[in-house]
């Protein structure tokens, strides 16, 4: 069986993620206690929304609010800066293809909501949070 449109899209959002060449990517993963010396990027599936609908044919048109976290270590070295480094990249690599592949109609985000994590036990994380938006079509309320 073939995964909704929504599958298709946050697979695809995830394998743009998967190309910025330091960071670690992920979906839906719990906060770690260490991250890779890279960096990890973390999707959150987010939530489609109420759809506006376009009745002849039924198509059902989203905004989908999904995150991405973006999270370095506070080791050796500026964790601001390399946090900046790695949302730079990360701009870039979604800015490559904003229909990702043709499945969106179009992808936004804004601007990063940073914070310090602090796990129990674990190092101290220096964190982002980045809204995406997902506009596209599909042909039934399911996705």
């Amino acid at each position: 069986m073939m995964p909704t449109v929504r599958e298709q899209i946050l697979q695809a959002l995830l394998a743009r993620l998967e190309t910025v060449p330091t960071a670690t990517a992920k979906r839906e993963a719990p906060l770690p206690e260490t991250v890779p010396a890279g960096g990890l990027i973390i999707l959150r599936d987010g939530d489609p929304g109420e759809p506006e609908m376009l009745v002849s044919p039924p198509t059902y048109l989203w905004q989908h609010k999904a995150e991405i976290e973006v999270i370095v270590g506070r080791g050796a070295g500026d964790a601001n800066s390399a946090l900046d480094d790695l949302l730079m990249v990360v701009g870039q690599a979604l800015e490559a293809d904003r229909s990702l592949g043709g499945l969106a109609d179009w992808l936004d985000w804004g601007a990063p909501k940073t914070h310090d994590l602090a796990i129990d036990g674990a190092a101290s994380l220096k964190g982002a949070v980045v809204p995406v938006t997902i506009h596209y079509a599909s042909a039934n309320p399911l996705g």
